[in-house]
């Protein structure tokens, strides 16, 4: 498996999650034009899929907090280049005076195996004995399970469509544990998105 199929994986199909943990590496800046009200979401993962479950929750967190947002994938598709000149004619199209983009950072993955639970059936009948029973047991052994555990670190950045700069930043790292035949919901994204946006609430960054 590739390291972006991995990565896709690790996003959309998981199992257990701990929440992320959030490091600030850009403090607002004091000539900043914030707060904003009307913001374009993009993300900048290389599954189609993945950036757009991502900036729906993000557009969905921001929303609301009151804010106009709009998801970058929502006005493309596949096929659409990602590029500057995309996304600016978007921000041109629908008035956005600040971009958010979330991007990897990084992705290390580590394997084991473990050990599964056998489970066991009786049959329990009398004899001629008193007080004495047969006792046939049959135990079912599953094979060995592979578990992954994921640690993932995004980057997400704010820029302000009048200075066409970042004007604050932050690096979320989020631990994902998994079976590697395990497939489940998608909790993992909307708590990513959740804490993003409540991060920008707290920095002054959406207009109330």
């Amino acid at each position: 498996m590739t390291k972006n199929a991995l990565l896709l994986s690790a996003i959309v199909l998981l199992g257990a999650c701990a929440g992320p943990q959030v490091t600030q590496t850009q403090q607002l800046a004091e000539t900043a034009d914030a707060p904003y009200d009307n913001v374009l979401v993009i993300s900048l993962f290389k599954s189609f899929d993945a950036r757009r479950y991502l900036e729906k929750d993000i557009v969905k967190q921001l929303e609301a907090e009151g804010v106009s947002a709009v998801a970058s994938t929502s006005l493309m598709d596949s096929r659409t280049p990602v590029t500057r000149e995309t996304f600016l004619t978007m921000v041109k199209n629908h008035g956005s005076d600040a971009v958010l983009v979330t991007q990897p950072v990084s992705l290390d993955t580590k394997a084991k195996l473990k050990d599964m639970n056998p489970q066991a059936t009786y049959n329990i009948r009398s004899t001629n004995y008193f007080n004495v029973w047969s006792v046939e047991q049959t135990e079912y052994v599953e094979p060995q399970g592979l578990e992954l555990t994921h640690d993932i670190v995004l980057s997400t950045q704010l820029y302000s469509v009048r200075d066409q700069e970042p004007v604050w930043a932050i690096e979320s790292k989020t631990k994902i544990v998994q079976a590697f035949d395990q497939r489940g919901d998608t909790s993992v994204i909307a708590a990513e998105a959740k804490s993003i946006v409540s991060h920008l609430s707290k920095d002054g960054l959406l207009s109330p």
